[in-house]
């Protein structure tokens, strides 16, 4: 199974700072025997691995070389790769970048500046179907609310909704590869270039398409600000430090073999 991991943004509500958001030091691992600060993507990673993926491509920015210096070819088991994303052109571009390098299997999106629980919440996805982890959280206006029916199935998302009908957010989405084509050949309709992926899977919706809301998820934090900062800080400060495999810098830009 594919990750993709889009982490091309700037960062600008964090900002300034020396390196790319998603190396922000937040909370701590174990090298062996020694306890090292934790760049906040490797939360996102280690989900991932939890999950069964095995591949896992970057989309990165022209600027943002030092992601591709911290993670190399590989860690823990799995193989990377990384795209670049020219421009910032919204999440919708940033993930359909990695189609030039994915296959048809099923593929587990996320965001690299989030910290959430539990960390085995991407298992309740299924692997042969569009579906969205939701999570539960105090402020919906400042996220996608995710509403679903009493099957399960998503109705629709409400993409920074100031009146939000729903306390659930999606923080972490699982396709077939061709349903990520499919979303894809919607997007680069006339007139769609959606920046959102909530915009343009409204529309996937009304053309017929189906997408499942999961309520797997417990604990959500956005760490893309100083506020969210703090509440990750809070959120891991009673939680021992993960022992962690240290990255494996072999391949640049490519596989490791």
């Amino acid at each position: 199974m594919w990750g993709v991991i889009p982490a091309a943004g700037n960062g600008t509500r964090i900002q300034p700072l020396a390196f790319s958001k998603e190396l922000l030091p937040v909370g701590s691992r174990f090298d062996g025997p020694v306890e090292r600060p934790r760049a906040v993507s490797e939360y996102l990673v280690e989900r991932m691995l939890l999950a069964g993926v095995t591949r896992i491509c970057f989309v990165i920015s022209p600027g943002k070389s030092d992601i591709l210096e911290y993670y190399g070819g590989g860690f823990g088991g799995a193989e990377f790769c990384y795209v670049v994303q020219p421009e910032p052109r919204g999440l919708c571009d940033a993930i359909f970048r990695c189609l030039a390098v994915i296959d048809d299997d099923a593929v587990a999106i996320g965001l690299p500046d989030t910290v959430w629980f539990p960390e085995d919440a991407l298992l309740r996805l299924k692997r042969d179907e569009f579906s969205f982890l939701l999570f539960p959280v105090n402020e919906p206006q400042l996220f996608d609310a995710v509403i679903t029916g009493e099957d399960g199935n998503v109705q629709q998302i409400q993409v920074k909704d100031p009146d939000a009908a729903s306390d659930w957010i999606w923080g972490a989405f699982q396709l077939p590869g061709r349903t990520l084509r499919a979303l894809h050949a919607l997007w680069m309709q006339p007139d769609r270039r959606d920046e959102y992926i909530g915009t343009l899977v409204n529309q996937y919706l009304a053309l017929g398409g189906q997408a499942r809301g999961v309520r797997a998820g417990g604990s959500y934090v956005d760490v893309g600000t100083i506020d969210g900062y703090r509440q990750a800080m809070q959120l891991l400060s009673g939680l021992p430090a993960a022992a962690m495999p240290t990255p494996v810098r072999r391949a640049r830009g490519g596989f490791a073999s």
